[in-house]
């Protein structure tokens, strides 16, 4: 009797589609600052960016912040290319769901505002936004962004 042969990557697929099924589950929830203390700095003591849209709770990315999304997007530009626009979307998601929970209390906010990521990127690495955006033939990185 013929063994059959497991095909691996659909079911990695699978596994990486529920990983950010999961991630998106866990940070529905909306943070919200706290505190007389409006902003955050990082640990080099560079001012917090602020950004997010007028009125819905202005979100808090730090120069520190902004350089790990750069610095996380970057060794993936060969990635992106190789993969090819759909898998290269699936990486940039969980990429960006990874840094939203790494940095506390931004995940809230990139789910009810994807723009945040063009507006991170466009001011800590255009060059790095530019690259990606051509892999992933896509306008902007909020329109690849699926949460």
């Amino acid at each position: 009797m013929p063994h059959r042969r497991w095909k691996f990557r659909p079911a990695l697929l699978i596994a990486g589609a529920l990983a950010v099924a999961s991630l998106t589950a866990c940070g529905s929830g909306e943070a919200v600052p706290t505190g007389s203390s409006g902003t955050t700095t990082s640990a080099a003591g560079s001012a917090a960016k602020t950004t997010g849209p007028a009125g819905a709770g202005e979100a808090v990315i730090t120069d520190a912040a902004a350089a790990e999304l750069c610095g996380m997007i970057e060794p993936e530009l060969s990635n992106f290319r190789v993969q090819g626009p759909t898998l290269g979307r699936f990486s940039l998601n969980a990429m960006v769901h990874e840094w939203a929970l790494r940095n506390g209390g931004i995940n809230g906010q990139v789910l009810a505002d994807k723009a945040i990521v063009d507006r991170v990127t466009t001011g800590a690495c255009p060059d790095v936004r530019t690259e990606a955006l051509t892999s992933l033939e896509l306008p902007d990185l909020a329109s690849g962004l699926a949460f």
